[in-house]
């Protein structure tokens, strides 16, 4: 069977231009600007020296995220979350996923009574914030833990691996890797994966949009998703250097 043509013509298991860019964000003590196709997110991490207070003499850190979207991110602007009032739930829960993928590569007694917080804003969405929120806040992440390294506020690597995230889904019955808008907005089912460098799961979430779909096609998506997630892993290492 002919294998549909996706809308910007990648093949199904092709990434879209991924660029990680390190320190974009100069007073921030790591930062990134991550871009997927014309996603852009801009990931900064900040050092705070206090957690919270459930967390305060226990001798561990934290390292949390907060997410957000640009007013004109999007085709039509919306309203600041702030001038609502109230964050959405999607907000939220992008949030804790994006500091439960970043907690799970991170010895939080090695860190100390030091939180780190990882601001995930939305310039442009074409599709895949959530993932590229993740794949380049462990880039500004790593960043930060480098500072309290080189200052040394941390005695030793507070990271134990990296970690990236991406998504895949079924268009037109195929399984796809790391799908734009198009493609997600009239998708049979969508997944996002979230792996350590060497391809361990840390988190999965798949829906089916229109229909069930079987076992299988989830092995389909976990297959693209662990190829995806190492070469994302690779661009990690190439802005973070030596």
């Amino acid at each position: 069977m002919t294998e549909p043509v996706r809308p910007s013509g990648r093949r199904p298991d092709e990434l879209r231009a991924v660029l990680l860019e390190p320190g974009w964000a100069p007073y921030a003590e790591g930062s990134c600007l991550a871009s997927f196709g014309a996603t852009r997110v801009l990931a900064a991490a900040s050092v705070e020296t206090r957690v919270p207070p459930w967390l305060r003499g226990r001798g561990r850190g934290w390292i949390t995220a907060e997410y957000g979207m640009l007013p004109r991110s999007t085709h039509e602007r919306t309203d600041r979350e702030a001038a609502r009032g109230r964050q959405s739930g999607r907000t939220q829960e992008i949030q804790r996923l994006i500091g439960r993928s970043l907690r799970a590569v991170a010895d939080l007694q090695a860190l100390g009574e030091i939180q780190i917080r990882i601001d995930c804003d939305v310039l442009q969405a074409d599709g895949g914030t959530r993932t590229a929120a993740v794949t380049g806040g462990y880039v500004a992440l790593a960043l930060a833990c480098r500072h309290l390294q080189r200052i040394g506020a941390v005695k030793k690597p507070v990271l134990t691996d990296s970690v990236a995230a991406v998504s895949c889904g079924l268009w037109q019955g195929t399984p796809v890797l790391d799908l734009d808008y198009a493609e997600d907005s009239a998708a049979e089912a969508d997944a996002n994966f979230v792996l350590t460098g060497p391809g361990a799961l840390v988190e999965v979430q798949a829906t089916a949009e229109k229909m069930a779909f079987p076992r299988d096609r989830l092995d389909a998506l976990l297959d693209l998703a662990e190829a995806g997630c190492a070469r994302l892993a690779e661009a990690q290492r190439r802005a973070l250097g030596p």
